[in-house]
């Protein structure tokens, strides 16, 4: 027992060093743009290219990859990262940087993907749930606290101290892989077998509820930071306090969220998005009170680290013999709805105003509840509790 936590710790610093290095580039863009003397806008290829390229590897190579003793492909993709992000920070030419973070991207999901499949297969299975919210939390963590550090460095000591941030962060997976992880063998599955399992009508719908959740959370979530400074006006030290603070419960929502769906899924997924249509309401009307948003963007990310397991839980398990592929999707699915949801909000800020994002979220939330309605209605077998 004591080597499969170990195992599930390792694979929480390795999500953790991958996403830091995906999403830490949201908060450097100016940094990137001034280093390389190009626009803001060309320095968002740095992130928008890397999602794509995600999305695109993760319908595939979870999949081809997970044929492959886990240690060495674990190790193989931190390589990659350890690599390219030290090219990255000594580089002057902005087309190799940007062809850098095009190959680490490929290798984002296979590690992720993987990794979550692990997480799930070297526990008992009633423990399976609790074990991939840890790794989850690794993801989440990388997403919300990565970046704060990432700018921090960015700010102080600029693009190539930010760069050898991911060097070593994911050196430090690295070594703790090499070193500690157990050998685990790969399965052998045919591609045409797994990707058999997405023609069901339960695996579409499932796709469609995820990526709806998602683009609706990230609809908002994008723009909260332009939010809570022209709206709220919680601006510098106060701002990055509370974006702290949603960070931390989201963590915690990690867990609470593997515990709910380990043992309620049904009712977990239904109102996870009731919940945050509610909290969006409540933004909309009471978003110049400080304090009233203050204490709503704290919920706000309790929900959105229950939706993290969501996500993944909602598609693996409608194709539970699958799980490489699955993953992978979820993780392609989950990109998908992050960049539609940031697109609609961007027309709604222009066209409407700020506040207007959480009405635009609700109405996609409520999609996905119906969406989670008619997959549960699919499975008149299951226990619908």
């Amino acid at each position: 027992m004591k080597r499969q936590s170990l195992a599930i710790y390792i694979m929480m610093l390795g999500t953790f060093s991958i996403l830091s290095t995906e999403m830490g580039m949201i908060g450097i863009l100016p940094q990137v743009a001034h280093y390389f003397n190009i626009t803001i806008d060309q320095a968002g290829l740095f992130v928008s290219l890397f999602a794509i390229g995600s999305a695109v590897s993760g319908l595939i190579l979870p999949l081809l990859f997970g044929r492959y003793n886990r240690k060495k492909v674990f190790t193989l993709s931190l390589l990659i990262f350890v690599i390219f992000t030290a090219v990255s920070a000594f580089t002057t030419d902005f087309y190799i940087a940007l062809l850098c973070r095009v190959i680490i991207s490929l290798f984002m999901p296979i590690y992720c993907g993987l990794s979550l499949t692990v997480a799930g297969e070297i526990v008992p299975k009633e423990e399976a749930r609790d074990s991939i919210s840890k790794v989850i939390m690794g993801v989440s963590a990388g997403m919300i606290i990565g970046v704060p550090i990432t700018a921090y460095f960015a700010s102080y000591f600029g693009y190539e101290i930010a760069m050898l941030w991911f060097t070593f962060v994911n050196l430090l997976a690295l070594v703790a892989t090499v070193v500690l992880f157990p050998s685990i063998p790969g399965k052998e599955q045919s591609y045409g077998s797994q990707v058999s399992e997405a023609k069901s009508m339960i695996f579409i719908v499932s796709v469609l509820g995820v990526i709806m959740l998602n683009c609706g959370q990230f609809l908002s979530y994008s723009y909260v930071s332009e939010f809570l400074q022209s709206v709220t006006h919680i601006i510098n030290l106060d701002l990055t306090i509370l974006l702290f603070l949603y960070g931390i419960t989201s963590i915690f929502g990690n867990w609470v969220g593997g515990k709910l769906l380990s043992s309620r899924p049904h009712i977990t997924v239904i109102l996870t998005p009731i919940f945050l249509s509610l909290i969006f309401v409540s933004l909309f009307l009471v978003g110049s009170s400080t304090i009233p948003t203050g204490i709503l963007v704290i919920f706000w990310g309790l929900i959105a680290g229950i939706i993290n397991n969501i996500l993944q839980f909602w598609i693996v398990t409608a194709a539970p013999k699958a799980p490489e592929f699955a993953n992978g999707i979820f993780l392609s699915m989950a990109n998908i709805g992050v960049t539609i949801g940031t697109s609609i909000g961007g027309v709604i800020i222009v066209n409407q105003g700020t506040s207007f994002i959480f009405l635009g979220s609700i109405v996609v939330l409520m999609i996905s509840l119906i969406l989670f309605g008619a997959r549960i209605k699919l499975e008149p077998s299951a226990d619908n509790s």
